[in-house]
Parts: C-alpha cells; sequence; structure tokens
C-alpha cells in the first residue's frame, strides 16, 4: 500500500483506484512545485508577543506563493495525514545531544539554540539573557518541559503511539499550571501535539501520532503551496490568532510556523514565520566557564 492509499484509509474512505492515487500524489507534488516556482518575497518586522519566558524581535522575509486551482485541492488534512505516513516510515536516529535550531526566516538575526543532554542537562546560545556569542549551561528546571511539567526522553519514548491515545494521556497530564496556557489548563492537546512535532526529541511513531491527531482537529487548513512546503492554518484554542505552519509532508517536518513552543514550555508569538530545525548530534560547542 503506497502513500496515498494509506492516507486514503486513514480518511476512512473507499480505497482510491490507482488513476485516483496518481493524481493525488501528482496534484500534491506540482502544487509543491509551483509553489516553490511563482513565490513572491515581501519584508515584514515582527512584533513578538511572550507567553513563558521567551522574547525576540527581528526583520525576516516571508517566502509566499500562490496556491494553484488544478482539480480538487490538497486539503490541510490530507497534508497532515501524509506528513504522519513519511513520520512513521523515517528512520529512527539518536545521539548525545538534541539539538535545537530557531532562526528569524531569512533574517541576519542570529539563531537561538539548544542542546539538551540524556540526563536533563541543557545548554544554549542566543537565547535571550546569554551573553555574546557564548554556549551556556541553563538551570536544572530549564530542561525539556511538556505541558507544564518536566519530561525526560525516556518519558517521549514511553508515550503512546495512537493518536486518540495521545490526546487522552495529554488531557490527563498535570504540570503547573503557571507554565501553561489557558488551553492546557483545559485539557486541550493542540499546543502539546506542536510541540512534538516541533521541537521535542519524540520517537518516528509518536510524531506519526501527534501529526494524525492534528489532521483530526476541526477547522484546519491549507492556504497553499509555499517555500518549504504547504501553509496550514489552525484554530488557535486560546483565542482569534490563527496558528499558521509550513509542513513539508514529504519529509514530516514543520518548516516554519509563526509561534515557538520551545523544549522548555515556553511558548511566543510572532508576527510572521520562524523556522525550527532539529538533529541528535554528538558534538557540544565549547561552554562558556563561569
Amino acid at each position: 500500500m503506497n502513500d496515498l492509499e494509506e492516507i486514503a484509509t486513514l480518511l476512512a474512505k473507499p480505497e482510491p483506484s490507482a488513476g485516483a492515487v496518481a493524481r493525488g500524489r501528482d496534484r500534491l507534488q506540482r502544487r509543491m512545485r509551483e509553489g516553490r516556482a511563482r513565490r513572491r518575497v515581501g519584508w515584514f518586522v515582527p512584533g513578538v508577543a511572550l507567553v513563558a519566558g521567551v522574547a525576540a524581535a527581528a526583520a525576516v522575509v516571508f517566502a509566499t506563493g500562490a496556491p494553484t486551482n488544478d482539480g480538487v485541492p490538497v486539503t490541510g488534512k490530507e497534508v497532515l495525514l501524509m506528513a504522519a505516513v513519511t513520520a512513521e516510515r523515517t528512520p529512527q536516529t539518536s545521539g548525545t545531544y538534541w539539538h535545537v535550531t530557531r532562526q528569524w526566516f531569512k533574517s541576519d538575526i542570529p539563531p537561538m539554540e539548544s542542546w539538551t543532554g540524556r540526563d536533563g542537562r541543557r545548554w544554549t546560545k542566543g537565547e535571550p539573557g546569554d551573553p555574546p556569542d557564548a554556549v551556556v549551561l541553563v538551570p536544572a528546571w530549564k530542561t525539556l518541559s511538556l505541558k507544564g511539567a518536566k519530561v525526560s526522553f525516556e518519558d517521549l519514548e514511553r508515550l503512546p503511539t495512537d493518536p486518540e491515545a495521545l490526546k487522552a494521556w495529554i488531557a490527563e497530564r498535570k504540570g503547573n499550571e503557571n507554565d501553561m496556557s489557558a488551553s492546557e489548563i483545559r485539557g486541550d492537546p493542540t499546543f502539546t501535539l506542536l510541540a512534538l512535532i516541533t521541537e521535542l526529541p519524540a520517537p518516528a511513531e509518536v510524531r506519526s501520532a501527534a501529526f494524525r491527531a492534528l489532521a483530526a482537529t476541526p477547522g484546519v487548513e491549507n492556504t497553499g503551496a509555499v517555500e518549504g512546503g504547504q501553509q496550514l492554518r489552525l484554530p488557535n484554542p486560546d483565542d482569534d490568532k490563527s496558528i499558521e505552519l509550513v509542513v513539508d509532508p514529504e519529509k514530516a517536518r514543520v518548516t516554519r510556523a509563526n509561534l515557538v513552543l520551545t523544549g522548555d514550555g515556553g511558548l511566543a508569538w510572532s508576527d510572521k514565520f520562524i523556522s525550527v530545525t532539529t538533529e541528535w548530534t554528538d558534538r557540544l560547542p565549547s561552554v562558556k566557564k563561569n
């Protein structure tokens, strides 16, 4: 069974014909190619609204692409389900440190980076309060966090791999309400699911479950092909400001977003996009001595 046939099954639709599958795959790939070819670039200066301890302001370039109109559009749900299939098939990698880089998209502003070891220790560079060009060890309370509570690599590896079970786990999880959004306190899974697919070192099957759970969110829209994937809009469970994501379904990656869900539990909004890249590494840069 190929990718689009699996997506059709996940959508609980009858299995498509070979021609329908081919047309669906071609439609998605054509939209992604045309989005890259037809993109236009404009300059913006975002203002960042802080929710939990992260603040920044930067000039960024926002690359957009006009959506195509070639038959039935690829929906936001389909994009997320294709990302789920890709995530599940992605070989698991490992390393000594989980390295996260946040970059203001196409900007000269230095990136913010973090390295988290399996023992929970965390180092940062370029984050608010860090000395310039220095890698520093942060306090123990700023280690990995999920829904207002510390989370270890082992905890993430034990998370449910079924979408409904994962949402139930999130709803039942207890945390410090001072470190949670209003929707998280109510048990809404949206921000926790986004953290699992963007910054946290969740296993492939857990990321797949998170993509599937987000695909079931009412109101998910695909606004068109842009540089790096498909631009999706999700309802914000806390207010009227929409969540904007650029998802590359062929790599199961969120390449840009208008919010940052930091590994230590922070949440910050931006008027425009911020890119986040993650990787395992065995190398920790030289650390500044106190």
